[in-house]
C-alpha cells in the first residue's frame, strides 16, 4: 500500500501517513461492516483519497500564506494589531484537543516550558509528555486547525482553557519547579502579557479580570522573596515595603470591580486571598479569618490539594496550630496529601512548620528534611534544610 501510494505521488513519508490512516479507518470499519471482498484495493482507496485531502490542504495553505504576505506588504506591520502569541494561545487551546491536551502544548508553544518541566508538574514521565504533545499536534493537523482568530466565537468556546493555560504558565514563573533559581520572571511576565491580551479582548468577562488581578496582586511580592543570595525570604519576613504598590493598586482595581458579578469563580477567590495579604502592613495585621474562609470556598470549587494545604496554613494562623495539624491528619486520610507526587514536598513542609511552631522541634526537623528530599527547585530545598539545622537533633 505504502509503494502504491508512493509511486503514485512520489512523496514516501505523506504516503507512509496515509496508509496509517487506511489501516486506522479499516480497524473501525471492518468489524461492523465486515472485511471487503478485495481488503488491499480497498485501502489503497482510502489512502488515495487521504492523500488527495492532504495535498489539497497544503495548497490552502500555501495561498493562505501568499496571501497573508501580500496583504502584510499592503497595510504595513502595524495594520496587524492583534498579538500573534493570542492567535497561537488560542490555536493550542482548539476543542478538538483534551483538556490535558491543551495545557500542555500551549505550555510548550506558548510558555516556552521544556517537555520535562510540563511532564513534571503532571507528575508523569518526561516521555509520556513528549508523545502527549506530539500527539496533540497531530490532532490539530488532522483536524485542519488554522491560525486564524475570531474572538467573539474563540475566546466565548475556550476562554477557560485558556485561563487554565495562563495560569500553570505563571505558577510556573512564580516559583519554578526545578532548577537553582527560585523563579522565572521571564515566564510570569509573559503570562501576565497574554492575560492581559485575554482581558482586553474580553473586558466583561469577570473571571479573566480575577486571573489578571491574582497575578498582579502576586506578582508584586517579587522583589522581597529573595535575598541578596538568592534564597527564600517567607511571605511573613519579606519587606513590605518592597512590594510593588502600582501593581497591587491595579490589581485591588480590578477584583474590587468584577467581585460582585456571580457566581464567583476560582480565579476572583483566590485574587481576593491575594489582595488580602497585600492590603495588611505586616504579617501579624493580616485578617487570617477572612483568608481561611476564603480558601474553604475556594476548596468547595477546586477541592484539589495545594488549595487543601493553604487552607491548612491559613487555619493555623486564624485558629491555632493543633486546629490545623488536625485539620492535615483528617485530610491526609481522606486525600493522602503526604503521599501524592504532586502535594508530598508542600504537604511536609507544612506539617514541619506546624510542628516548629507547637515546639516539637524533632519531629519538624525529620518533616523538614523529607520535604526538602521532594523538591526540585534548589532554592526551596535549601531554605527547608536551613529550617532543618535551626530545630535541634
Amino acid at each position: 500500500m505504502v509503494g502504491a501510494l508512493a509511486r503514485r505521488f512520489g512523496r514516501f513519508d505523506a504516503a507512509e501517513d496515509a496508509a496509517q490512516e487506511a489501516m486506522l479507518a479499516a480497524a473501525r470499519q471492518w468489524p461492523g461492516e465486515g472485511v471487503p471482498d478485495d481488503p488491499r484495493s480497498w485501502l489503497i482507496r482510502v489512502g488515495y483519497r487521504r492523500m488527495i485531502d492532504l495535498i489539497r490542504a497544503q495548497q490552502a495553505d500555501r495561498r493562505r500564506a501568499e496571501l497573508y504576505a501580500e496583504e502584510s506588504a499592503r497595510a504595513g506591520t502595524e495594520a496587524l494589531a492583534v498579538d500573534d502569541s493570542l492567535h497561537v494561545l488560542l490555536l493550542c487551546c482548539h476543542p478538538v484537543l483534551s483538556p490535558a491536551s491543551r495545557v500542555a502544548l500551549t505550555l510548550r508553544a506558548v510558555g516556552g516550558l521544556t517537555t520535562a518541566e510540563i511532564a513534571h508538574a503532571y507528575g508523569v514521565t518526561e516521555q509520556t509528555m513528549g508523545v502527549r504533545i506530539s500527539r496533540a499536534k497531530k490532532q490539530l493537523s488532522k483536524a485542519g486547525a488554522r491560525f486564524e482568530f475570531s474572538a467573539a466565537d474563540d475566546l466565548s468556546a475556550r476562554a477557560s482553557s485558556v485561563r487554565k493555560v495562563l495560569y500553570l504558565v505563571f505558577n510556573e514563573g512564580y516559583t519554578a519547579t526545578a532548577g537553582d533559581v527560585l523563579e522565572r520572571a521571564d515566564l510570569a511576565t509573559e503570562a501576565i502579557r497574554l492575560t492581559r491580551l485575554l482581558f482586553r479582548e474580553a473586558p466583561e468577562d469577570p473571571e479573566s479580570a480575577g486571573l489578571l488581578a491574582l497575578m498582579l496582586l502576586t506578582h508584586a511580592r517579587r522583589a522581597a522573596r529573595a535575598d541578596a543570595g538568592g534564597g527564600l525570604v517567607p511571605l511573613a519576613d519579606q519587606d513590605r515595603g518592597r512590594w510593588d504598590r502600582s501593581m497591587i493598586d491595579e490589581g485591588t482595581a480590578l477584583i474590587e470591580a468584577a467581585w460582585s458579578r456571580a457566581p464567583v469563580g476560582p480565579y476572583r477567590l483566590q485574587a481576593a486571598i491575594a489582595a488580602v495579604h497585600d492590603e495588611a502592613g505586616s504579617d501579624a495585621e493580616t485578617d487570617w479569618p477572612q483568608i481561611a474562609a476564603l480558601y474553604l470556598a475556594l476548596e468547595h470549587l477546586e477541592p484539589g490539594g495545594p488549595v487543601m494545604l493553604a487552607r491548612i496554613v491559613a487555619v493555623a494562623h486564624a485558629y491555632g496550630e493543633q486546629p490545623a495539624l488536625d485539620l492535615l491528619d483528617t485530610l491526609d486520610r481522606a486525600h493522602g496529601l503526604l503521599g501524592h507526587p504532586l502535594t508530598a514536598h508542600r504537604a511536609h513542609a507544612v506539617r514541619a512548620h506546624l510542628l516548629a511552631r507547637s515546639g516539637r522541634d524533632d519531629a519538624a526537623r525529620a518533616e523538614f528534611l523529607a520535604a526538602a528530599d521532594l523538591t526540585a527547585n534548589d532554592v526551596e530545598s535549601m531554605y527547608l534544610r536551613g529550617r532543618a539545622d535551626d530545630s535541634p537533633a
